[in-house]
């Protein structure tokens, strides 16, 4: 019996693969960095390859063990076809077959969809989501992402795109962003962005995001009132989904949900004031439970789902 699946998160900093088992536990992991690879797509794509079959020879595997593959990256991908649209922060992606690359490569079984899809499906199977049939999973680092779980099923639109909650335009003159548009929420909150910020406030150049939130834990004003007006323009955007959809939970990932401490209570605090009555009484914002994993995680729920429909 296959007993494995194979999760890949392809972000815009690093790549993290890992070995599921039946019942949603990494049993062996693998990364590697996005940067080394990011300007050529096949050089990236032979990584993942070459990731994947190191991970199956290290565990003393067979190709007979592996369920299958999925796949997460972060964009716009058409999960029927197998197909990446394209990458807003990974340069050189458009109209990819990585579905059929891969299977033609690993003789394994392959799917695709968006990162935050995964995650989403990770998080709401064995996550923070779970039993929740209306829900909301955001991701907050290089890009902002979300996932839609709507009646009790992952909602990915009619050309399979939906769910692409950082290009939501917050501003009528905002700042370009990388897919195309301007003053999208992704200029304001992604980590870019945040790291400008904080340089410029901080008036050092080499400061983390990482070293803001500590320096908020110590009670440092301007580190407090930085993540306060992020999670400010987090809880807008929030505003305009809870009035839209009437979700039940909104669950927050990703590296920027690290420091949830000091973005939680205000985004909360946005939505109970702005949002329609009905909405934001019902609707509770909480910090997702699966860390980094649960792009891998979800991979399993993907390729299980995927070859129960076959």
């Amino acid at each position: 019996m296959k007993r494995y699946t194979i999760g890949v998160d392809v972000g815009g900093t690093n790549v993290r693969l890992g070995l599921v088992n039946r019942s949603g536990a990494i049993v062996a992991r693998a990364f590697f960095e996005t940067k080394s690879f990011c300007r050529n797509k096949k050089k990236l794509i032979g990584a993942i390859i070459a990731q994947t079959w190191d991970l199956i020879k290290r565990e003393r595997l067979a190709t007979k063990d592996i369920l299958g593959i999925g796949l997460g990256l972060p964009g716009p991908i058409d999960s029927k076809r197998g197909v990446v649209n394209f990458l807003p922060n990974i340069p050189g992606w458009k109209n990819v077959p990585l579905k059929n690359i891969i299977q033609k490569k690993l003789h394994i079984p392959a799917f695709l969809d968006n990162d935050v899809n995964l995650i989403t499906l990770g998080e709401w199977t064995y996550g923070a989501g779970i039993g929740c049939q209306n829900l909301l999973c955001m991701t907050l680092g290089t890009g902002v992402g979300g996932g839609l779980v709507l009646n009790g099923a992952l909602y990915r639109g009619e050309g399979f795109a939906a769910g692409e909650l950082g290009h939501m335009p917050l501003n009528e003159k905002g700042p370009d962003c990388n897919c195309g548009g301007f003053g999208c929420f992704e200029c304001y909150v992604g980590n870019a962005r945040l790291q400008k910020s904080a340089a410029k406030i901080f008036k050092n150049k080499s400061i983390q995001l990482q070293d803001v939130f500590l320096l908020a834990k110590q009670g440092n004003t301007r580190a407090i009132r930085f993540w306060e007006e992020t999670a400010a323009h987090i809880g807008n955007a929030l505003v305009g989904v809870v009035n839209l959809l009437n979700i039940r939970l909104v669950v927050i990932g990703g590296g920027v949900s690290n420091n949830y401490r000091f973005l939680g209570p205000k985004i909360t605090d946005v939505i109970k004031r702005r949002a329609m009555k009905v909405q934001s009484k019902m609707v509770k914002v909480v910090r997702a439970k699966l860390g980094d994993d649960a792009g891998i995680i979800g991979a399993q729920v993907l390729v299980k789902e995927a070859i129960r429909e076959r």
